[in-house]
């Protein structure tokens, strides 16, 4: 008798595809060698050691630290986060390094950035770096494209130009004052 119309029910409309599927391209044929498309793997969390923690030892990985204790030896990870209340005495080696505490030693990264409140004993061998006004640094700095490698030395290093306390390379950076590398 009678029909239920299509016309005013939720769903697809003619034409779009339905909510929730993919779109058949993205199925394999039968027969066809072509793989089914992987989930994009999700990016684990940064690693953080609390400020309690006092660490005697190397860190090495390829995921992300964010300190924010005490380690008295080398680290080595993708990205690598100092805290404020932080302090690292060793080598830091990262892609990405952004000191807000305190390292003793020396810093190698593609990206170094040295916030107000970093204070930074050692020399800082980059790729690209920002120091911001406040931060507080005693070493030379270097430029390199290939930082990471620390085997490949090329030049010699540059000391920074800073203001300071004294003749050597030390003090906090003035407003509006960068190094020349």
């Amino acid at each position: 008798m009678f029909s239920k119309s299509r016309i005013n029910e939720p769903g697809p409309k003619a034409g779009e595809p339905e909510k929730g599927k993919l779109p058949e391209a993205a199925y394999p044929r039968p027969g066809s060698d072509s793989p089914i498309p992987a989930a994009p793997k999700a990016k684990p969390p940064a690693s953080m050691l609390s400020s309690d923690l006092v660490v005697t030892g190397n860190l090495k990985t390829s995921g992300d630290i964010q300190v924010e204790g005490t380690i008295d030896g080398d680290i080595q990870a993708h990205l690598l986060t100092v805290g404020e209340s932080a302090t690292v005495r060793g080598e830091v080696v990262a892609d990405d390094v952004v000191i807000n505490g305190r390292v003793i030693g020396r810093v190698r990264g593609l990206k170094v950035r040295l916030t107000s409140t970093a204070r930074v004993e050692g020399d800082i061998i980059h790729k690209t770096i920002a120091i911001e006004s406040g931060a507080h640094f005693e070493g030379s700095v270097q430029r390199q494209d290939d930082p990471l490698n620390s085997g490949q030395r090329s030049g010699t290093a540059k000391p920074a130009h800073v203001l300071g306390e004294s003749s050597r390379t030390t003090g906090t950076m003035a407003e509006g004052a960068a190094p020349k590398t």
